[in-house]
């Protein structure tokens, strides 16, 4: 099967946006970090800006975009199958199987003290806020 170029398209898009939000995210980890005092926020925590929330910025990044890629190409694939029960079967299965790589990530993301949990799992949502700002956007220019 030949990767359609839509596909490599759509998800270079979603790299991209993904990359802008990640490094917004990173940014407003270190002015947190930079701004808030140590005892001021409650159980005495610190807003890290280290190595786990770069990280964990870097793997919630690369899961957010392989969700995406995988998403794509199981469409792809649904797309060009002749049998509806067949086809809604697979993007079943590939769906389920997506969503439980999120989960492990943010179970990974969670448990493994390299990670900061924060950093892992909010770029797991950054996709699809990346296409409903773009939607906003074209609507706007009416198109």
């Amino acid at each position: 099967m030949k990767l359609q170029d839509a596909v490599k398209k759509e998800t270079g898009n979603i790299a991209l946006g993904t990359g802008v939000c990640v490094i917004i995210m990173l940014l407003v980890f270190f002015v947190l970090h930079m701004v808030i005092p140590e005892n001021w926020t409650p159980f005495n925590y610190n807003i890290p800006f280290n190595y786990t929330v770069i990280l964990g910025a870097i793997g919630g990044f690369l899961v957010a975009v392989g969700n995406f890629f995988w998403m794509a190409v199981t469409v792809q694939k649904v797309a060009s199958m002749d049998d509806e029960k067949m086809a809604r079967a697979r993007m079943g299965v590939s769906y389920r199987n997506r969503i439980l790589l999120q989960l492990l990530w943010g179970i990974l993301a969670i448990v493994l003290p390299v990670f900061n949990a924060a950093a892992g799992i909010i770029p797991l949502f950054f996709p699809s806020l990346y296409i409903k700002l773009r939607g906003i956007v074209s609507a706007g220019k009416g198109g």
